[in-house]
């Protein structure tokens, strides 16, 4: 596949997972776009540096994904786009009974409602193109439940049944739409909070990592944001072309249980 006359646009990609989405395409000479919901300077600087690392066009589009006509004018903003991957996702802990409504509000609106959102306004320019690939973010937690994280299992859940509704759509065309489904990765936010929880269990780095955050990850190692990467170019890929409408877990064996 040659990415260089490919547009791919990335949904929360100044960090973690999303950032080394735009990384690996912007490696092989894709047009990226990130996004973010601020439109801090250092967002629009961190696309001009990918930009000049590679060689490629890289910029920077600001979003607040809990609105949905700032998610849908994201892409048409993007009319050349080709590949679209909602990532974007935020959390919030809680019992049910004490689950805040906004808060469930919003996880919803932008774990799940947004990639809706893009999807609507991405197909049209992907038919007009004849040509296109979706991929979304989901989690193992779109395949698993665990307690008090009720408005984020239920929007993993939800992007799956979205991603199998797409691909039914679109089944007759040149365009696929799948889902990702990662265990625990090590992104800059797991890693800030390792410190915590050694002090927390009065445990050390390696037995934190093993018993309490890949407790239920069989392999007792981390994704890699690098191999999250791997996986969404191989969907985008030739090879994946009758791949569509399924998930595909990076989770070390958990679904496996």
């Amino acid at each position: 596949m040659d990415f260089s006359t490919k547009t791919v646009l990335v949904t929360g990609s100044t960090t973690g997972i999303g950032l080394g989405i735009v990384n690996k395409f912007a490696s092989l000479g894709a047009n990226v776009i990130l996004n973010s919901f601020d439109n801090n300077p250092d967002n629009h600087e961190l696309a001009s540096q990918i930009a000049e690392k590679y060689c490629t066009n890289a910029i920077f589009k600001k979003a607040d994904l809990i609105y949905p006509d700032e998610a849908r004018k994201l892409v048409t903003d993007t009319p050349d786009i080709d590949i679209l991957v909602n990532n974007a996702g935020i959390q919030y802990v809680s019992p049910i009974e004490d689950f805040p409504s906004e808060k469930w509000n919003d996880i919803i609106a932008v774990n799940l409602s947004s990639a809706f959102h893009t999807i609507a306004e991405a197909l049209p320019i992907m038919k007009r193109k004849g040509w296109g690939r979706i991929i979304n973010i989901s989690s193992v937690h779109g395949l698993r439940a665990s307690p008090y994280k009720s408005a984020y299992i239920s929007a993993k859940h939800g992007i799956i049944g979205l991603t199998k509704t797409v691909a039914l759509e679109t089944a007759e065309m040149p365009i696929t739409c799948n889902a990702i489904c990662p265990g625990y990765v090590l992104t800059p936010l797991v890693e800030s909070q390792i410190p915590d929880q050694m002090k927390v269990h009065n445990k050390d780095r390696e037995a934190i990592i093993r018993d309490v955050m890949l407790a239920r990850q069989p392999s007792k190692e981390f994704v890699s944001e690098e191999q999250i990467a791997d996986a969404t170019v191989f969907l985008c890929s030739e090879s994946a072309d009758q791949i569509t409408g399924t998930t595909l877990s990076l989770d070390g064996g958990w679904t496996s249980m």
